[in-house]
């Protein structure tokens, strides 16, 4: 089993973090395409397919799901089946978790990051066992530039769905950004394992293998 590989203390973390304020990059649900290498993109071959995440899907559907990813033949027909993934994860079967999770995604958007870190923290004391909660947090603690925070959060996230592999990107990111290159590398290749059409995770693995190399990215 992956395990994580940063030998970050929260403290070398916080300094680390504390050299400046992240500004908002973007506004996923989701740490998996902060700061990515580059965007996500249509896929070769023509439009991608409607997503349409089945009906009645739930947490116990999860390992044929990622069988289902782990052999789609290519990243265009690997899209219905992330999605439906990703709708089991932001699952929390609780309304008011659900009302702060839309509430806290607006707000960074609107990138009032003090308002989203506050519905955020509302969220994990009344759903402290739901991941994309502690998932939702460390994507704020990481547009605040804490990444002590945010790797605290991640690793939560991971505590409770190992396979997350948005979460596993984040913490790639926040490896790549303190420069600990060997230790992200060895992060977005289990993204890989886990999800082999993120195409950011792959991007990010060609880089870092060329650097590695002396080629430069």
């Amino acid at each position: 089993m992956f395990a994580l590989t940063c030998s970050l203390s929260a403290s070398a973390l916080a300094q680390e973090g504390g050299r400046g304020v992240l500004p908002p990059e973007a506004t996923p649900p989701s740490m998996d395409d902060l700061d990515a290498p580059t965007t996500e993109v249509e896929p070769p071959g023509g439009p991608a397919p409607a997503i349409t995440p089945q009906d009645g899907d739930s947490a116990s559907d999860l390992d044929r799901l990622f069988q289902e990813l782990a052999d789609a033949p290519d990243a265009r027909s690997a899209l219905p089946v992330v999605a439906r993934i990703q709708r089991i994860w932001m699952t929390s079967g609780s309304a008011t978790v659900d009302l702060l999770m839309r509430r806290s995604a607006l707000a960074i958007k609107g990138q009032q990051l003090g308002l989203a870190l506050d519905l955020a923290d509302m969220v994990v004391r009344f759903a402290p066992d739901y991941a994309e909660g502690y998932n939702r947090r460390a994507t704020i603690h990481y547009l605040n530039g804490d990444f002590g925070a945010a790797i605290k959060d991640i690793e939560r996230v991971l505590a409770l769905e190992p396979r997350h592999w948005g979460a596993m990107s984040g913490l790639g990111i926040i490896l790549r950004r303190l420069d600990r290159e060997d230790e992200a590398l060895v992060t977005f290749q289990e993204v890989l394992r886990l999800n082999p059409h993120a195409q950011n995770a792959r991007k990010a693995v060609e880089a870092l293998d060329k650097k590695a190399e002396g080629q430069g990215i």
